[in-house]
Protein backbone atom coordinates (compact mmCIF):
# COMPACT_ATOMS: atom_id res chain seq x y z
CA UNK A 1 0.00 0.00 0.00
CA UNK A 2 2.84 2.53 0.90
CA UNK A 3 4.87 1.93 -2.55
CA UNK A 4 1.52 2.22 -4.01
CA UNK A 5 0.49 5.68 -2.28
CA UNK A 6 3.90 6.95 -3.14
CA UNK A 7 4.58 5.89 -6.63
CA UNK A 8 1.43 8.21 -7.23
CA UNK A 9 2.88 11.60 -5.10
CA UNK A 10 4.83 12.61 -8.48
CA UNK A 11 1.23 13.47 -10.06
CA UNK A 12 1.09 15.97 -7.61
CA UNK A 13 4.29 18.24 -8.95
CA UNK A 14 3.71 17.31 -12.56
CA UNK A 15 5.43 20.45 -14.57
CA UNK A 16 8.02 20.82 -11.53
CA UNK A 17 9.09 17.16 -11.88
CA UNK A 18 9.31 17.99 -16.07
CA UNK A 19 11.29 20.99 -14.89
CA UNK A 20 13.54 19.73 -12.00
CA UNK A 21 14.71 16.03 -12.59
CA UNK A 22 17.80 15.55 -14.54
CA UNK A 23 18.13 13.55 -17.91
CA UNK A 24 20.65 10.77 -18.95
CA UNK A 25 23.57 10.88 -20.09
CA UNK A 26 23.65 10.06 -24.19
CA UNK A 27 25.96 7.01 -23.53
CA UNK A 28 23.04 5.51 -21.41
CA UNK A 29 21.23 5.13 -24.33
CA UNK A 30 23.66 4.09 -26.60
CA UNK A 31 24.63 1.34 -24.49
CA UNK A 32 20.75 0.53 -24.67
CA UNK A 33 20.25 0.19 -27.90
CA UNK A 34 23.67 -1.92 -28.64
CA UNK A 35 22.61 -4.26 -25.59
CA UNK A 36 19.10 -4.78 -26.67
CA UNK A 37 19.95 -4.93 -30.31
CA UNK A 38 16.81 -2.69 -31.07
CA UNK A 39 16.36 -2.44 -34.89
CA UNK A 40 15.74 0.18 -36.80
CA UNK A 41 12.43 1.41 -36.30
CA UNK A 42 11.84 -1.05 -32.75
CA UNK A 43 8.98 -1.19 -31.12
CA UNK A 44 9.50 -0.14 -28.08
CA UNK A 45 7.48 0.01 -24.79
CA UNK A 46 8.20 2.36 -21.95
CA UNK A 47 6.95 1.86 -18.33
CA UNK A 48 6.64 4.97 -16.70
CA UNK A 49 7.68 7.62 -18.88
CA UNK A 50 7.14 10.60 -16.19
CA UNK A 51 7.08 13.70 -18.68
CA UNK A 52 9.05 12.03 -21.12
CA UNK A 53 13.06 12.85 -20.12
CA UNK A 54 14.02 9.58 -21.41
CA UNK A 55 11.42 9.29 -24.21
CA UNK A 56 12.45 11.96 -25.99
CA UNK A 57 16.21 10.78 -26.41
CA UNK A 58 14.53 7.20 -27.39
CA UNK A 59 12.69 9.13 -30.08
CA UNK A 60 15.06 10.89 -31.39
CA UNK A 61 16.55 7.36 -32.83
CA UNK A 62 13.24 7.12 -35.02
CA UNK A 63 11.87 3.85 -32.41
CA UNK A 64 8.11 3.58 -32.24
CA UNK A 65 7.63 3.94 -28.50
CA UNK A 66 4.15 2.82 -26.11
CA UNK A 67 4.74 4.76 -22.96
CA UNK A 68 1.96 3.55 -20.28
CA UNK A 69 2.34 6.55 -17.54
CA UNK A 70 0.33 5.85 -14.19
CA UNK A 71 -0.18 9.82 -13.50
CA UNK A 72 -2.60 12.11 -15.29
CA UNK A 73 -0.84 15.14 -15.32
CA UNK A 74 2.49 13.42 -16.10
CA UNK A 75 0.84 11.52 -19.36
CA UNK A 76 -0.36 15.15 -19.97
CA UNK A 77 3.12 16.71 -19.99
CA UNK A 78 4.55 14.18 -21.99
CA UNK A 79 2.33 14.14 -24.61
CA UNK A 80 3.09 17.99 -24.73
CA UNK A 81 6.79 17.32 -24.88
CA UNK A 82 6.78 14.47 -27.20
CA UNK A 83 4.21 16.04 -29.69
CA UNK A 84 6.36 16.34 -32.62
CA UNK A 85 7.27 12.00 -32.94
CA UNK A 86 4.02 10.71 -34.43
CA UNK A 87 5.60 7.13 -33.53
CA UNK A 88 5.07 8.07 -29.73
CA UNK A 89 2.03 7.61 -27.86
CA UNK A 90 1.89 8.13 -24.07
CA UNK A 91 -1.23 5.77 -22.85
CA UNK A 92 -2.59 7.10 -19.31
CA UNK A 93 -2.51 3.71 -17.71
CA UNK A 94 -1.46 1.20 -14.56
CA UNK A 95 1.18 -0.99 -16.56
CA UNK A 96 -0.07 -3.51 -13.82
CA UNK A 97 -3.42 -3.54 -15.58
CA UNK A 98 -3.19 -2.38 -18.90
CA UNK A 99 -3.05 -4.36 -22.31
CA UNK A 100 -1.88 -4.03 -25.49
CA UNK A 101 -3.82 -4.86 -28.59
CA UNK A 102 -2.51 -7.88 -29.61
CA UNK A 103 1.09 -6.32 -30.20
CA UNK A 104 4.59 -7.38 -28.97
CA UNK A 105 7.37 -5.40 -28.16
CA UNK A 106 11.25 -5.50 -29.43
CA UNK A 107 12.30 -3.70 -26.26
CA UNK A 108 10.50 -3.09 -22.28
CA UNK A 109 12.34 -0.29 -20.99
CA UNK A 110 11.98 1.23 -17.98
CA UNK A 111 13.78 4.77 -16.42
CA UNK A 112 14.12 5.36 -12.78
CA UNK A 113 10.50 3.09 -12.39
CA UNK A 114 10.34 -0.26 -12.64
CA UNK A 115 10.98 -0.48 -8.77
CA UNK A 116 7.27 1.28 -8.36
CA UNK A 117 5.55 -1.84 -10.40
CA UNK A 118 4.29 -4.52 -8.41
CA UNK A 119 6.92 -7.28 -7.67
CA UNK A 120 4.71 -10.19 -8.23
CA UNK A 121 3.91 -8.64 -12.25
CA UNK A 122 6.91 -6.75 -13.54
CA UNK A 123 8.94 -9.47 -14.98
CA UNK A 124 6.24 -11.79 -15.35
CA UNK A 125 4.50 -9.01 -17.63
CA UNK A 126 7.23 -7.42 -19.32
CA UNK A 127 8.50 -10.56 -20.82
CA UNK A 128 5.18 -11.71 -21.87
CA UNK A 129 5.10 -8.45 -24.10
CA UNK A 130 8.37 -9.14 -25.39
CA UNK A 131 8.46 -10.58 -29.14
CA UNK A 132 10.75 -13.88 -29.08
CA UNK A 133 14.63 -12.57 -28.54
CA UNK A 134 12.91 -9.53 -27.09
CA UNK A 135 14.84 -7.40 -24.07
CA UNK A 136 14.08 -6.15 -20.92
CA UNK A 137 16.21 -2.68 -20.19
CA UNK A 138 15.58 -0.97 -16.37
CA UNK A 139 17.57 2.03 -15.86
CA UNK A 140 17.80 2.47 -12.18
CA UNK A 141 19.34 6.06 -10.46
CA UNK A 142 21.05 6.26 -7.48
CA UNK A 143 22.68 9.74 -5.59
CA UNK A 144 26.21 8.01 -4.83
CA UNK A 145 29.56 10.07 -3.64
CA UNK A 146 32.81 9.61 -5.62
CA UNK A 147 35.94 9.11 -3.54
CA UNK A 148 36.98 12.74 -2.08
CA UNK A 149 33.40 13.89 -2.96
CA UNK A 150 32.47 17.21 -1.16
CA UNK A 151 32.07 16.80 2.35
CA UNK A 152 28.55 19.01 1.83
CA UNK A 153 26.67 15.11 1.72
CA UNK A 154 28.19 14.32 5.50
CA UNK A 155 27.35 17.66 6.57
CA UNK A 156 23.71 17.83 5.57
CA UNK A 157 23.00 14.87 7.36
CA UNK A 158 22.93 17.00 10.77
CA UNK A 159 19.61 18.39 8.70
CA UNK A 160 18.20 15.12 8.47
CA UNK A 161 18.76 13.99 12.25
CA UNK A 162 17.25 17.46 13.22
CA UNK A 163 14.05 17.24 11.40
CA UNK A 164 13.43 13.53 10.79
CA UNK A 165 16.00 11.19 12.70
CA UNK A 166 16.30 8.24 11.54
CA UNK A 167 19.44 5.34 11.48
CA UNK A 168 18.89 5.33 7.56
CA UNK A 169 20.50 9.09 7.27
CA UNK A 170 23.31 8.59 6.05
CA UNK A 171 25.83 9.66 3.36
CA UNK A 172 25.61 8.86 -0.45
CA UNK A 173 27.43 5.32 -0.83
CA UNK A 174 30.13 4.90 -3.27
CA UNK A 175 29.38 3.69 -6.83
CA UNK A 176 30.86 0.11 -5.79
CA UNK A 177 29.12 -0.27 -3.60
CA UNK A 178 25.36 0.10 -5.63
CA UNK A 179 23.90 -3.48 -6.95
CA UNK A 180 22.23 -4.19 -10.20
CA UNK A 181 19.17 -6.20 -10.82
CA UNK A 182 21.24 -9.54 -11.92
CA UNK A 183 20.10 -11.68 -9.33
CA UNK A 184 16.08 -10.23 -9.07
CA UNK A 185 15.63 -10.86 -13.02
CA UNK A 186 17.63 -14.32 -12.91
CA UNK A 187 15.07 -15.42 -10.24
CA UNK A 188 12.03 -14.54 -11.89
CA UNK A 189 13.00 -17.46 -14.78
CA UNK A 190 12.27 -15.13 -17.83
CA UNK A 191 15.49 -13.39 -18.95
CA UNK A 192 18.52 -14.65 -19.68
CA UNK A 193 22.22 -13.31 -18.11
CA UNK A 194 21.91 -10.01 -17.28
CA UNK A 195 24.11 -7.70 -18.89
CA UNK A 196 24.85 -4.34 -16.50
CA UNK A 197 26.56 -0.64 -17.63
CA UNK A 198 27.00 1.73 -15.38
CA UNK A 199 27.16 5.57 -16.10
CA UNK A 200 28.18 8.40 -13.76
CA UNK A 201 27.78 12.00 -13.83
CA UNK A 202 27.67 15.24 -12.03
CA UNK A 203 25.21 18.32 -11.64
CA UNK A 204 25.86 21.16 -10.11
CA UNK A 205 22.83 23.00 -8.72
CA UNK A 206 22.40 26.27 -6.63
CA UNK A 207 20.46 26.18 -3.84
CA UNK A 208 16.95 26.63 -5.02
CA UNK A 209 17.27 24.24 -7.75
CA UNK A 210 18.52 21.64 -5.77
CA UNK A 211 15.23 22.46 -3.54
CA UNK A 212 13.20 22.15 -6.35
CA UNK A 213 14.89 18.55 -6.72
CA UNK A 214 14.03 17.74 -3.55
CA UNK A 215 11.01 18.84 -3.45
CA UNK A 216 9.98 15.59 -6.37
CA UNK A 217 11.43 12.94 -4.41
CA UNK A 218 8.33 10.67 -2.98
CA UNK A 219 9.53 10.55 0.68
CA UNK A 220 9.52 14.07 0.75
CA UNK A 221 6.17 14.78 -0.93
CA UNK A 222 5.20 12.04 1.78
CA UNK A 223 6.09 14.79 4.26
CA UNK A 224 3.26 17.46 6.12
CA UNK A 225 4.37 20.91 4.63
CA UNK A 226 5.57 22.10 8.00
CA UNK A 227 8.12 19.48 8.05
CA UNK A 228 9.16 19.80 4.65
CA UNK A 229 9.65 23.50 4.81
CA UNK A 230 11.75 23.28 7.96
CA UNK A 231 14.14 20.39 6.44
CA UNK A 232 14.17 22.41 2.92
CA UNK A 233 15.02 25.60 4.60
CA UNK A 234 17.83 24.08 6.69
CA UNK A 235 19.47 22.34 3.36
CA UNK A 236 19.02 25.61 1.39
CA UNK A 237 20.88 27.23 4.34
CA UNK A 238 23.56 25.16 4.09
CA UNK A 239 24.15 24.88 0.38
CA UNK A 240 24.13 29.09 0.04
CA UNK A 241 27.13 28.77 2.79
CA UNK A 242 28.79 26.47 0.40
CA UNK A 243 32.34 28.60 -1.08
CA UNK A 244 30.85 28.81 -4.43
CA UNK A 245 27.07 29.03 -3.50
CA UNK A 246 26.26 25.71 -5.13
CA UNK A 247 26.73 21.91 -4.31
CA UNK A 248 27.46 19.12 -6.80
CA UNK A 249 25.90 16.09 -6.66
CA UNK A 250 27.19 12.84 -8.60
CA UNK A 251 24.05 10.47 -9.92
CA UNK A 252 25.05 6.41 -11.00
CA UNK A 253 22.52 5.23 -14.09
CA UNK A 254 23.01 1.27 -13.81
CA UNK A 255 21.47 -0.15 -16.78
CA UNK A 256 20.54 -3.65 -16.75
CA UNK A 257 19.80 -5.43 -19.73
CA UNK A 258 18.73 -9.18 -20.34
CA UNK A 259 16.87 -10.78 -23.03
CA UNK A 260 13.65 -12.62 -22.91
CA UNK A 261 13.86 -17.05 -22.50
Amino acid sequence: MERRYLRATFEEVAELYDRARPGYPPAVFDDLATLTDLPEAGRILEIGCGTGQATLSLAGSGYEITCVELGKQLASVARRNLETFPAVAVVNADFETWEPDGESFDAVVAFTSFHWVDPAVRYEKSARLLRDGGALAVVATQHVRREGGEQFWTDVQEDYDAILPSEDNRPPPHPDNVGDLSSEIAASGRFEETVVRRHIWDVTYKADAYIDVLATYSANRALDHATSTLLFERIRSRIEAQPAGNVTKTYLATLNVARRR
